[in-house]
C-alpha cells in the first residue's frame, strides 16, 4: 500500500503530519506499555524483527499498483499476533521509512499518509482482538474466523484510509470513485488469503512450542490471557 505521488497536493498534505503525530503518540504509548511489561530486550528485538519483516513485505513480495494506490500483502494481523501490537507499529513505521530513506525517496512526501494509513488499522485490529479472542485461548490455537475478523479489520482500515486521502486530494468525482473501487476490490483478495498465512503461521508455531517464553515472541503467542 502506498499512496501515489500527486494525490494529495501540498496545499493539503498538511493533514497527514496531524493524522501522522497521532498515530505516532499512540504507537509510543503502545512502546512503553510493552516496555513496561516485558522489557527493554524484548521490545527492540520484536521492534527489529518486525521492521526486517516490513521491509521484506515492501520489496520482496509481489506488489501492484491498482487504481489509487498499490496492493501489498502486508500481513498487519499476523505481526500482532507473533510480536505484539507495540512491535508490530514500530515495525511498519520504520519497515516504512527504511524503504522510503534507501530505496524509494520520492514516497517520503507522502510518509504521513502512508504511516497513518497503516498504523490506525492496526490500532483498531489491537481493540477488536480481545472480542474475538476469547481470554484463555492462545493465539496459536485460532480458528480460521478468528483470523479473518483481525484481517478484515485490517485489511479494511487500509482500504477506508486509502480512500479518505483519494477523496480528500482529488475530489468526489466519478474517476477518483472508479479508481477507489478498482483498488478496493483488489484488497479482497488480500482479506482471503491473509488468514491463510496467519494460521500457517501460528500452526508453525505451535509445532516450535519449545519457543515458549522466547523475547522474541507476543506472549499471548503461546500462553492463555
Amino acid at each position: 500500500m502506498h499512496i501515489e505521488p500527486g494525490l494529495v497536493d501540498s496545499g493539503k498534505i498538511w493533514l497527514s503530519y496531524v493524522t501522522a503525530a497521532g498515530a505516532g503518540g499512540y504507537t509510543l504509548k503502545l512502546a512503553f506499555d510493552s516496555l513496561r511489561e516485558r522489557g527493554a530486550v524484548s521490545l527492540l528485538s520484536r521492534s527489529a524483527v518486525a521492521t526486517a519483516l516490513v521491509f521484506s513485505f515492501f520489496e520482496v513480495l509481489p506488489h501492484y499498483p491498482v487504481g489509487v494506490s498499490e496492493v501489498h500483502l502486508i500481513l498487519g494481523s499476523t505481526l500482532f499476533l507473533i510480536l505484539g501490537a507495540a512491535p508490530a507499529a514500530l515495525g511498519l513505521a520504520l519497515g516504512l521509512l527504511v524503504q522510503g530513506l534507501f530505496f524509494a525517496p520520492f514516497d517520503l512526501p507522502q510518509f504521513g499518509m502512508n504511516v497513518t494509513t497503516l498504523l490506525v488499522p492496526l490500532f483498531a485490529l489491537t481493540a477488536l482482538a480481545p472480542r474475538v479472542i476469547a481470554p484463555n485461548t492462545a493465539y496459536v490455537d485460532l480458528k480460521y474466523r478468528q483470523a479473518l475478523a483481525l484481517s478484515t479489520t485490517y485489511q479494511a482500515g487500509i482500504v477506508a484510509w486509502v480512500a479518505f486521502w483519494a477523496f480528500y486530494g482529488q475530489g468526489f468525482t466519478a474517476e477518483n470513485a472508479a479508481s477507489i473501487a478498482s483498488f478496493g476490490g483488489a484488497y479482497l483478495l488480500v482479506i482471503i488469503v491473509e488468514p491463510l498465512v496467519d494460521l500457517a503461521v501460528l500452526a508453525a508455531a505451535k509445532a516450535l512450542n519449545g519457543l515458549k517464553g522466547s523475547p522474541l515472541f507476543e506472549r499471548r503467542l503461546f500462553d492463555a490471557a
